[in-house]
This record gives structure tokens, sequence and C-alpha cells, in this order.
């Protein structure tokens, strides 16, 4: 009799560990969400549409709206850093090379972070005026991009942290901003 129990109480767990696991599986994978008067950059607290330049919206579990980023770095940045502990569950990133114009990239070129090729050390700089992580949802548009305004193709997994975490600063010979990745 009692091994009995002991059998019944490790189905019981079992099961329950079971459901536990199926229902974080089906954590629900946000859309992209469109900008409005409404969205703040997480760090500058300044509206995001007064900013021009690419945008990052990450979404947390447990939080129904996305928190905003007027540059792509700030969002990367966030990812990144020790001190910010949150279960992001989509990061989403302006697809430049479907953008219209480069101050305004529109609403539907949002695209997964994870997908998208990045350029770094560019000339071209954000919207808060420093160096830019400057997304794009084909290498081929990324190339093409670099051909025209310097830099390099990377993934997400290859940007450098101290390109986004390092400080800002002005490169002495040409007088553009560069990062601690690079200065």
């Amino acid at each position: 009799m009692n091994m009995l129990m002991k059998l019944a109480a490790t189905a019981v767990v079992a099961i329950t560990v079971s459901a536990c696991s199926e229902q974080e599986a089906k954590i629900e994978v946000p859309q992209p969400v469109a900008l409005t008067e409404e969205s703040v950059g997480h760090y500058c607290n300044m509206t995001i549409l007064e900013h021009t330049g690419p945008k990052a919206q990450i979404h947390l579990a447990n939080n129904p709206n996305p928190i905003w980023f007027s540059q792509v770095r700030d969002g990367i940045a966030f990812l990144r850093s020790p001190e910010e502990h949150y279960e992001t569950t989509a990061v989403y990133v302006n697809d430049m090379g479907k953008a219209s114009q480069w101050d305004f990239p529109g609403d539907d070129t949002w695209i997964d972070a994870q997908q998208a090729w990045f350029v770094i050390e560019s000339r071209k700089t954000g919207g808060m005026g420093t160096p830019e992580v400057i997304p794009f949802g084909s290498e081929q548009s990324a190339s093409a991009f670099v051909g025209e305004n310097g830099g390099m193709v990377v993934r997400l997994a290859g940007i450098p942290d101290a390109y986004v975490l390092g400080p800002v600063g002005l490169d002495q010979q040409s007088n553009n901003p560069v990062t601690g990745a690079i200065q």
C-alpha cells in the first residue's frame, strides 16, 4: 500500500509539472505595435515620434504594452544591460530597406530583430544623434547601405557589447560620433 501511495504522489507531481510546462509553452508572441503620440522612449522619456531614424520596441512578459526606444542601439543596450532583468517575448526593429524615408520609417516596416541584418560603424546617426545600429530585412539591403554610408554588416549576436553599452564621443579626425567599441 505504501508503494502505491508513492506512485500516486509521483504521478500527481508529474502531471502538475507537465501542465505548467504546457502553459509556459503557450506564451503568445505579440505582434509589432504602431507608434502613437503616447509612445515614449524608455531611456529618454521623450515622444518617439519626435526622433528620426530606426526605432525598437521590446515586448516583456506580463506587460501588454511594448517599451520603446528612439534608437535601435538603445534597445539592444537594454537587452544586454546587466541591470535590466526582464523576460522578453518579442523584439522588433524597423527594416530600413523597406522604409520609404530615413526620418520616419513607417509602421509597416517592423521585423523581428533576430531575423534582421544590422549595420554598425556607419556614418549615419540615430534619432538621438549618436552612432546607430541600423536594421535591415536582408543582407543585400544592409550591404548596399554600407556601400553608401560605410560600416559593416553583422547579425544581432555579432553586435559588440561595447558598441551599444560603451560611451559615445567624437572622433578627433573626422568629428563623427563613435562608441566605446571604436574610440
